[in-house]
Formats: structure tokens, sequence, C-alpha cells
């Protein structure tokens, strides 16, 4: 894991207001490893980074944890850069526009609708696949500059 995305613990448990004994024992583990974790001596199991991100209500924690840490995650989410929120709005908001003027949603009921894409269709398919996915990242870096404005 890169030392920037190791300090992302840290960065959100100070920005929380907590100092590590506080937030050791709200976790429910050691300070010894709290500081393991913030120092990238130890990688924090995906159930307590759960707990920090609760904790420090930092979603954005838990999505770069498992961006950084789990390839299943990386092969089905879209990387979430961090945005301002009216970046972030903006974003969104012109990849809903330009899927809806595009049409994509009924062009992928028309596909759909005999429940087989065939190789006829695999393209345009795909393509609106591609168009959602931006939406879903759209969104996802909406609610984390939520978090920190």
């Amino acid at each position: 894991m890169l030392d920037d995305c190791r300090n992302i613990y840290k960065i959100c448990r100070k920005s929380a207001g907590l100092t590590q004994e506080a937030a050791a024992e709200r976790l429910g583990i050691s300070v010894e490893s709290l500081r393991a974790y913030e120092t990238g001596q130890r990688i924090p199991p995906n159930q307590v980074v759960r707990l920090m991100a609760i904790l420090y209500n930092a979603v954005y924690l838990a999505l770069q944890h498992l961006q950084e840490t789990d390839d299943l995650y990386k092969s089905v989410v879209p990387e979430i850069r961090p945005r301002s929120v009216l970046e972030a709005s903006a974003k969104l908001t012109n990849r809903i526009f330009a899927f809806a003027e595009s049409h994509a949603d009924r062009r992928l009921l028309r596909i759909a609708e005999d429940n087989v894409i065939d190789d006829g269709e695999r393209p345009e398919f795909d393509a609106i696949l591609e168009d959602l996915q931006e939406i879903v990242e759209a969104a996802l870096e909406l609610r984390c500059a939520r978090e920190s404005s």
C-alpha cells in the first residue's frame, strides 16, 4: 500500500478529533494495533476499517482501504477520486443528463426485452454499461465529497 494510503487511517482519525487512545478504545483494539495501522506496519482487517469508517464518519476511508487492499473490489468498483461537493455534483448531474439525453435507458430495455444479448447487441450493451459505471463513480465521489465539506 502507498504511504499516503496507509496514512488515511491517521488522517481520518485526526479529522474526527480523536486521539489514538480514544479511537483504539472505541474500536475495541489496542493502541499498538492502531499505531501499526497508521504507520503502515500492518493492514487493518476489513471489520476494523468498517468500524473506523463509522466512528470517524468517513465512508471514503472504507472505499480507499478496499481500493488498495481488495482485488475483487478493484475489479468491480470504479476508482474514486477526491472532489469538492460542487465538482462531484456537477459531474454526477452531467453524467445523468447525458445518459438520459442519449436514451440509453430505452436502448437498454430494447436489448434486454428478449433476455438475450446477442453478438450484434453486445457493443451497444457494453457502451451503456460504461455510461452507467461513470454514473456510479460520480455518485460515490459525491458521497465522499459530502463528508469532507
